[in-house]
This record gives structure tokens, C-alpha cells and sequence, in this order.
């Protein structure tokens, strides 16, 4: 297994660092999270630097780029906030990988362009109010009516839900029970019939819009449709891609979180020593930094193989699972090294902590995941209805 980035890669990550000292995304991070306003203004920067739809077919207008090349970008702009990285996340791991890989050329020429060029987002709606990590029970039903469908339904917690221009939306057919009525339908923002609930307020992620989406006897053309009933499976292996984007924002806000308290640790005296001297936080960085380092490995893994065609379901399960309890971990130990600061909003560790919490019930939940992985090393299914 090669361990070394191309020569590309680590200019890519040279070159993100260069951009946050110059934007001073430090400071972004900080007004994002007290204005809750997503950083629109950063979609037309990054695009003009490549990164938005770098792993885009190219006759489409993208770059081709491997998989694990977003997932680096991934994790070093989240290192800032999750919000500043969260452009490239969407246009590179996100539901539009869904359409380069199984939609029409009609549905290709249509988005992908304008996506690459920042013109254009697309989310992906799986949540239901009775659906979310049971996706096999989705109430939300297209129906054949002919020349078109009819969709009519609800879904819930959809990130960039009111914003999108364009929406994935997972969606039964008829009365097809089970995995084999599901399939994928494209919509677009404006759509007669297509409107959308008040923006929640969370935790942390703070900017990231978020709402209901309510679809109400919508009248679907059959060409917008990219997944059939019954190839489920493939929307199922592009989440994986996506899962990979979410252990990578865990990643970049750990690694924030190591840097930030490793440098207080430097700077802080105690006993008229800096705490670095005290054997204690000794201990609790280098702790922090084997977890960083084992959740690095499993994702850019996963990462890799994705970049060979699609990731192993239980390497990008795996990823996640680790990566999402790492980065709880390690940012609580650096607020516990920042003492009473670490709880300051004058200081980024607070923010950090509250934005960990949110990726281990985001893109699937730490239990499914375990239980995909267990279905795994049994070489067998668990069904959660027996």
C-alpha cells in the first residue's frame, strides 16, 4: 500500500493552507458560526481554484480527479469549519457524484456543467420523519401515471434543503415493497408543487442550511429519473463516496483542534512552565494525535478504493464509524487542555466541539454502521424488523 501523496496532492494542500492565512478563514469560521450564514462567496474562489467538481468527469467539466484528492481538500479546509469545506464536499462527494456515474448524458450536459462552474448544488433528500436510518420504509411515493410520475411526500433534515438548486430525492415507486421499489429522481428548485419548511437551528453547523421538504401531487417528467426501482444498490454505493466526505470533515476539524492545542500548550505557563512540560498533556496530545492519524488511514483507505471505481461498503463504513467518535474525542481533550478558554467562545475549541457531534448522526447513524460492518465479518444480513 503506497502511503505518499503526488506531488499534485501535497501542492494542493501547500496551496489551501497559503489561501486560509490569506483569507484568514480563522476568523470566517468564527463569523459563520455567530451569523449562522453559509459562505456563498467562496463558491466562485474555489471553483476558478478547481476544487468544486474536481472529481467530475472532464468531458463534463470536470477534472477527473481521484477520490481521495477531494477528501484531502476536504479535510484541510474543515480544518477552519466545516462550512468553509462544505462547497467542495457537495460538489465532489455529494449526490452529484450519483448523476456522473448513473444518469442520462441529457442529465450529465443539464447539471454537471453547472456545478463545476458553482452555478449550480445538488442535495441529496433521504430522511424521513419514519425513515432515516431504515430507508427501506420511505413513505415518499412516485407514481406511474403514464407520460410521468406523481410524487407526493415528505422528507426531513435535508442539508442544503431551500439553497440547492437541484435535488436527489429518494423515493418509492408504486407500491414496490422494500429495497426493490426504491430508486432516485432529480428535481429542480421552483418545481409547482415543490416547497420547503422553516430552516432548523442546530447545535453546531452552524450555516449549513438545513429544512423539511414537502412534495405535493408533483408532476415528475420519466427522462428525471436516474435511478430506477430496483438499483437501489447503486444510489447505496455512491453514499459510501459521500460517507468518505463526512469521516474528512472529522478529520480537518480534529487536525484544527490538534493544531489549536498543541499551540496553546506552547504558549501557556503554569507553575512558570508552558503546559507542554507537564507530562499530562504530553500524554493527551500524542493521544490525540494516534487517534488522528488511525482515522486518516481508514478513510483515505476507503478513499482510495473509491477513487479505483467505488469504495468497499465496509472500509468506508469503517472510516466513518472511527473517524465520527474520533473527532468527539479528540476535540473534548482539546478543550480540556484550553481549561476554561477552551469553553470561551473567544476561542475556536467550543465551536469545534459542537460541530463534532453532529457527522456520527449525519450519512448514517454509529449504530448502521456497525451493524453494515458486523453484516460484513458474519458474511450475512441482520434484518432490524426479526
Amino acid at each position: 500500500m503506497d502511503f505518499n501523496f503526488s506531488k499534485e496532492q501535497i501542492m494542493l494542500i501547500n496551496s489551501l493552507k497559503d489561501m486560509g492565512k490569506r483569507e484568514n478563514f480563522a476568523a470566517l469560521a468564527a463569523e459563520i458560526d455567530a451569523t449562522g450564514e453559509f459562505p456563498h462567496h467562496l463558491i466562485p474562489k474555489f471553483a476558478k481554484l478547481g476544487l468544486i467538481g474536481m472529481t467530475l468527469s472532464p468531458e463534463y467539466g470536470g477534472e477527473g480527479e481521484p477520490s481521495l484528492t477531494a477528501i484531502l481538500a476536504i479535510e484541510e479546509l474543515a480544518k477552519f469549519s466545516p462550512m468553509i469545506a462544505a462547497p467542495v464536499f457537495e460538489s465532489n462527494v455529494g449526490p452529484v457524484r450519483v448523476i456522473d456515474m448513473f444518469g442520462t448524458e441529457e442529465q450529465k450536459k443539464s447539471i454537471i456543467p453547472g456545478v463545476c462552474n458553482g452555478e449550480y448544488s445538488v442535495s441529496v433528500c433521504m430522511t424521513e420523519p419514519e425513515a432515516g436510518s431504515d430507508l427501506t420504509s420511505l413513505n415518499t411515493v412516485a407514481e406511474d401515471k403514464g407520460d410521468f410520475y406523481l410524487l407526493n411526500g415528505k422528507k426531513c433534515f435535508i442539508t442544503g434543503g431551500g439553497y440547492a438548486s437541484h435535488y436527489l430525492v429518494y423515493t418509492r415507486f408504486g407500491d414496490i415493497k422494500g429495497y426493490k421499489g426504491i430508486g432516485g429522481i432529480i428535481l429542480k428548485k421552483g418545481t409547482p408543487g415543490f416547497t420547503f419548511g422553516k430552516q432548523e437551528e442546530f447545535m453546531g453547523l452552524r450555516g449549513m442550511p438545513s429544512c423539511d421538504l414537502y412534495f405535493d401531487n408533483i408532476e415528475v417528467p420519466k427522462e428525471d429519473v436516474v435511478i430506477q426501482p430496483g438499483d437501489f444498490g447503486n444510489l447505496m454505493l455512491t453514499f459510501d463516496i459521500e460517507r468518505c466526505g463526512n469521516a474528512a470533515m472529522c478529520l480537518g476539524t480534529a487536525g484544527g483542534a490538534l493544531e489549536a492545542a498543541k499551540a496553546y500548550a506552547l504558549q501557556r505557563k503554569a507553575f512558570g512552565r508552558p503546559i507542554c512540560e507537564f507530562q499530562d498533556v504530553q500524554f493527551t496530545i500524542a493521544d490525540m494525535a494516534m487517534k488522528l492519524d488511525a482515522a486518516k488511514l481508514l478513510v483515505y483507505r476507503a478513499a482510495s478504493g473509491a477513487g479505483q471505481g467505488l469504495p468497499s461498503i465496509y472500509e468506508a463504513s469503517m472510516g466513518k464509524c472511527y473517524a465520527n467518535e474520533m473527532v468527539r474525542e479528540v476535540t473534548d481533550k482539546a478543550m480540556q487542555i484550553f481549561g476554561g478558554y477552551g469553553y470561551s467562545k473567544e476561542y475556536p475549541i467550543e465551536r469545534m466541539l459542537r460541530d463534532a457531534r453532529a457527522w456520527g448522526v449525519a450519512g448514517g447513524t454509529l449504530q448502521m454502521l456497525r451493524i453494515t460492518m458486523a453484516s460484513v465479518i458474519f458474511g450475512r444480513r441482520f434484518d432490524q424488523r426479526k
